[in-house]
């Protein structure tokens, strides 16, 4: 776009807006029924202070309010002001979840010595190869049942970055809502490890430490967050989304020197504006939490948690948030520990062998029960559970995606969600996600005003 010359007239944007779920036919077609541009309901768009162009939706008090976090604070040395936490990560991407996540350990211990065995041995031949104009997508071998090759990985291997397998490595995850799973847990078999090395750099530190998870800006799903104890993937919430991680603690990577990443500063702002010096970093923690999920909240300022990070607001009642808070963290930390929802009916296929496996289970229509397997129907799921939403999907719909036996096509390898030790445990967590469900949709629904 060109200025005209010799004018002194100001140059005007305008702009037009269709459902952002149009597909391109739609759009020409939209664009075909106004015959002339001039016929198009244009907006005349100006940029705000921080030169946004598109600001429909975004209000102008989110920016007062405290960030979670912010690029600059985390990269700054020393001090960290302006911010409730100091630093802040995403979650781990691997770029090869088929080879280095699996329901079982020895799986996952063998698919990863597998790997590594055939990744180094291309580390070797690229050493020992001599021709220095060979392109590395035509050197590598290629073979999906033997290796899953990313373009970080192949920047390692040209770094002469040998592999190592550890039993230590193999670590604990939050794969996807209430869906735990192995992980390997390595700075070369992972795309990105991201700060997890410094949030959940061991085991221990899974007893006491806790993050905030919450969609990245530009999350195409529902806003979504929730509190873990273990390192989360990127897509934890989320296929279509990336998700930033706010731990409480910040250590070194052996574990060593415990900090806490709530500001001093943050800390001096709450206890001042609530003229409260018994206010403690726990309690900001769990007031966020309790914040980001009220509806009022996450309807109002989705514009503007789009474009940013999450702002939080002085609410009037800091104790209600903060208590809501730490009760709908200990359920959803602790899910496996809460009571199986009591109401639920077990239906047996009459002459059918007992059997608690899933192959791949199923909800009715209706929702109102769950096929588990060809022995066993689960009745009596009340509509509420629904109502407790993480991305696209409820939470108990997550359990019943990710909980069923999957056989990757391109490298055969098997994901059993089965356990040996304890058969029962997929229907017992089924039953326990309903319980989890229906009390954070009874603390949400009691929750504050935001005023």
């Amino acid at each position: 776009m060109k200025k005209a010359d010799n004018t002194d007239s100001q140059t005007q944007i305008f702009y037009a807006c269709v459902d952002e779920f149009w597909r391109k036919e739609d759009k020409y077609d939209h664009l075909n029924s106004k015959q002339h541009y001039r016929n198009v309901e244009w907006k005349r768009v100006t940029p705000d202070k921080r030169n946004t162009w598109l600001t429909e939706g975004l209000h102008a008090e989110f920016d007062s309010f405290i960030p979670m976090g912010n690029k600059a604070m985390k990269a700054a040395k020393g001090v960290a002001t302006d911010v409730i936490f100091k630093t802040y990560s995403l979650g781990v991407s691997t770029n090869r979840d088929v080879w280095v996540y699996n329901f079982n350990q020895d799986v996952l211990s063998e698919n990863v010595h597998r790997m590594i065995e055939n990744y180094n041995a291309e580390v070797d031949r690229w050493q020992r190869q001599d021709n220095p104009g060979i392109n590395i997508d035509d050197f590598v071998m290629s073979d999906s049942e033997k290796i899953k090759w990313s373009s970080g990985l192949k920047q390692k291997l040209m770094s002469g970055q040998a592999a190592e397998f550890s039993n230590v490595k193999v670590r604990q995850s939050l794969y996807r809502p209430f869906t735990k799973s192995n992980l390997f847990f390595d700075r070369i078999m992972n795309q990105a490890v991201s700060l997890f090395p410094l949030i959940f750099p061991i085991p221990e530190t899974e007893t006491e430490n806790r993050v905030i998870i919450v969609s990245d800006h530009g999350f195409r799903s529902e806003f979504s967050t929730l509190m873990a104890n273990l390192i989360p993937d990127l897509h934890t919430l989320s296929t279509s989304d990336g998700f930033q991680c706010f731990p409480f603690y910040i250590y070194d990577e052996d574990g060593t020197n415990r900090r806490e990443n709530i500001t001093d500063w943050a800390l001096a702002q709450f206890r001042t504006h609530y003229e409260d010096d018994t206010i403690t970093k726990w309690d900001i923690f769990h007031y966020n939490y309790g914040l980001l999920h009220h509806p009022d909240y996450r309807e109002k300022y989705e514009a503007n948690l789009k474009r940013d990070l999450p702002h939080i607001p002085f609410a009037t009642d800091f104790r209600g948030f903060a208590e809501a808070g730490a009760r709908l963290a200990n359920l959803h930390v602790t899910y496996e520990s809460q009571p199986e929802y009591a109401k639920l009916k077990f239906v047996q296929t009459p002459d059918t062998p007992l059997d608690w496996c899933v192959e791949k289970m199923k909800l009715s229509k209706d929702k109102t029960s769950l096929i588990y397997n060809n022995f066993l129907t689960l009745s009596g799921i009340p509509p509420k559970v629904f109502d407790y939403r993480l991305g696209t999907r409820s939470a108990l719909e997550w359990v019943v995606d990710q909980y069923r036996v999957k056989i990757d096509k391109r490298s055969g390898i098997v994901n059993d969600p089965n356990r040996a030790d304890d058969p029962q445990y997929i229907v017992k967590l089924i039953a326990k996600v309903i319980t989890v469900s229906l009390e954070t949709v009874d603390i949400i629904n009691q929750l504050p005003t935001l005023k």
